[in-house]
């Protein structure tokens, strides 16, 4: 059997994330963060034009850069398989997803409530001063939903649609919106493209993993027709277009109610009602990571199939061995 090399490095990198998930120092991730705070700091006006700029070169330099290292490795797949795992594995969060959630249940079942605050800032940039144990334990839910739609299916769809370059200019893109894309004074305007950037990679992945919500509900006790019923409901209550979906299909999976008011950088944002159940507790948490586990299984699964029909695509439209293949 002949498998696309692409595919092969998807899997490969997936693994090693599982494997070994992220450094806690010279993570690639974190050097183009820092290289994006530099830049912002020599760049920054309050003007849309200048945040489109400083989006279009940090992103377009990352998906350049990825272009050029893969096209180093055309006709070697092997090389193309090494270089996709080791792309797919610097962009990947899985593993560190769930280790964040661990931490924060067992913080919150320790009653250690600052400690918990403090880990919430690992999962996500909302004000938690004050945060009691449920809405702590809603903040994670809502995150562990939303980071595994963007930081596991998304770049595994990406990497199978585009290779290197859609992993490594995927991941610079939300990474920007994670930086720069808030509706605060500072970046309202500056960080508009990198927003709405974001908002158009997430469109179809979103959905994806809203979908990989639903058909994983079972195995943390849930419905899938519940998950499908709360996805198609409450989420355009959200005020994003891509968190809305896989928060509302984690709810209904979890029976859960999650969303309401939150506070970022001292504003209140009004989330919305998701789900119509209890509201979320410490004890959902456990549940909620192996919920973002399934779906990365699942994501990894639908990005493999994604390869493999995008190099028979590949080969029909110009002819037999224009996709690197790996025998197995």
């Amino acid at each position: 059997m002949r498998v696309p090399a692409r595919a092969v490095g998807l899997v490969l990198g997936y693994a090693a994330d599982l494997a070994f998930a992220d450094p806690r120092r010279g993570h690639p991730v974190a050097g183009f963060g820092s290289l994006a705070s530099a830049l912002e700091d020599a760049c920054w006006a309050d003007d849309r034009s200048r945040g489109a700029a400083y989006t279009g070169v940090l992103v377009g330099g990352m998906a350049s850069a990825g272009w050029f290292a893969q096209r180093a490795t055309s006709g070697r797949p092997v090389a193309e398989a090494g270089i996709v795992a080791l792309a797919t594995w610097a962009v990947l969060g899985g593993r560190s997803l769930a280790r964040e959630g661990v931490a924060m249940r067992r913080l919150l079942e320790a009653d250690d409530l600052p400690a918990a605050r403090d880990q919430l800032g690992h999962l996500c940039a909302r004000d938690a001063s004050g945060l009691p144990a449920g809405e702590l334990a809603r903040a994670s839910v809502e995150s562990l939903a939303e980071n595994t739609s963007d930081a596991v299916v998304a770049p595994l769809l990406w990497g199978a649609v585009a290779g290197v370059p859609g992993l490594v200019g995927y991941r610079a893109a939300n990474t920007l919106d994670a930086m720069v894309g808030y509706r605060c004074e500072r970046y309202l305007r500056f960080g508009w493209a990198s927003a709405r950037l974001d908002d158009l990679l997430n469109l179809a992945p979103a959905r994806v993993a809203a979908a990989l919500i639903v058909a994983s509900a079972p195995l943390v006790g849930g419905r899938w027709g519940q998950a499908w019923r709360i996805w198609r409901r409450d989420g355009s209550r959200h005020p994003s277009p891509n968190a809305g979906p896989v928060e509302a299909a984690s709810a209904g999976a979890l029976g859960v109610s999650i969303g309401g008011s939150n506070i970022y950088d001292g504003t209140s944002e009004d989330r919305g009602t998701l789900g119509d159940g209890r509201p979320a507790v410490v004890g959902d948490l456990e549940r909620a990571v192996r919920l973002s586990q399934a779906v990365g299984l699942g994501g990894i699964l639908t990005a493999v199939s994604v390869a493999a029909g995008a190099a028979a695509l590949r080969q029909k439209r110009t002819g037999s061995g224009s996709a690197p293949t790996i025998s197995g």
